[in-house]
Formats: C-alpha cells, sequence, structure tokens
C-alpha cells in the first residue's frame, strides 16, 4: 500500500518521469524493453544510469547473471561488453565512484529494476537486475531503481544462466542500445 501511495504522490505532484528504452538481442531475448525510473525514490541511481545510458556506456553489455524465476542482470560496463573476454561481468563498474544505497519499502515485485551491489549497501555503481517474479527477500537491502513498463515477454526470454549463481555461458544475450526517454 506504501508503495502505491508513494507512485500516487509522485504523479499527483506532477514528478517528472524518465525511463530507459532498451534493445535487447542474443540467442534467448530478441526486441525492445521501456523502463520508468523511479527519480524520486532513487534520484542518485536513476542519475547514474541515464548518464551512463547517454554516454552509449551500456550499449553492447551482457545479461551475465540470470537466474530462471529470480532475476536477470546486467550493466557491468567495465567487463561486460559483448565480444570481449566476459569472465569477469559481473566484477566491474564504471570508473566512477560507488552510490549510497538509497533504500525504500518500495517491494520487489515482478518486472522490478534494482540496482546490484555487492556486501557493502554503498556499493552499487551501474549494474542494475530486472525481477522475473517476487523477490521480497529483498525489500529494503537493495534499491529500487524501475519498473518494466513494457516488454516483459522479452525479459522471460532472455537466455539463462547455470548453476547457483546464473552465470551465462556461450553468448549471453545483451543490451544492443540503450537510450534515455523523456
Amino acid at each position: 500500500m506504501r508503495s502505491l501511495l508513494l507512485i500516487f504522490v509522485l504523479i499527483a505532484n506532477g514528478a517528472q518521469a524518465s525511463g530507459l528504452k532498451i534493445e535487447i538481442s542474443g540467442e534467448g531475448a530478441n526486441g525492445e524493453i521501456t523502463i520508468d525510473l523511479l527519480e524520486e525514490a532513487a534520484p542518485l541511481h536513476a542519475e547514474r544510469i541515464m548518464t551512463l545510458a547517454r554516454e552509449g556506456a551500456y550499449d553492447g553489455v551482457v545479461f551475465h547473471r540470470v537466474i530462471d524465476g529470480f532475476m536477470a542482470q546486467t550493466g557491468d560496463v567495465e567487463y561486460g561488453k559483448a565480444g570481449g573476454d566476459i569472465r569477469m561481468a559481473g566484477r566491474g563498474g564504471s570508473g566512477r565512484p560507488d552510490l549510497p544505497a538509497e533504500f525504500t519499502d518500495l517491494p520487489y515485485d515482478r518486472g522490478v529494476v534494482g540496482m546490484a551491489r555487492s556486501q557493502s549497501p554503498d556499493s552499487a555503481n551501474s549494474q542494475f537486475f530486472i525481477m522475473f517474479s517476487e523477490g521480497y527477500f529483498l525489500n529494503g537491502q537493495y534499491t529500487v531503481v524501475g519498473k518494466v513498463t513494457s516488454g516483459m515477454d522479452i525479459i522471460d526470454a532472455i537466455k539463462l544462466g547455470k548453476g547457483q549463481n546464473g552465470a551465462v555461458l556461450g553468448n549471453p544475450d545483451m543490451m544492443k542500445t540503450v537510450s534515455v526517454t523523456p
């Protein structure tokens, strides 16, 4: 209920909503998704994602960790570029400083976009993940930065990883292009 109230307040106050348009291609998923970024809930994280998208840093970055029924992770602009040696994908950032946590009570529902981080709550940088289904155990532990508004069928088709950590072997699907929408 509180998350619905937050969304209502953002709309009622005329909050500027920005988003992303992501063209995904690969062995599993091919198509376009759109994400509304929650700038009021996570202003630093939303701005980081938009800045990297405007710079083209996300173009060609693979989905390096995909766990069936859980989430698909991407955004490693340092080690996650398709066509390169992606064995280190998931360990890199953007060359910019890590961000402080912007935790809210927004729930990790299907289609929610969260910021990946290491053990430290203040270690999110460029990587993010998209939820395939509910993951309420993440609530209040990871920054919610957005929500998929169209293209969940494309997300559902992303090539799955193997093993407990969901590492994608061979040729992972990738974000071909990422652009910022008004």
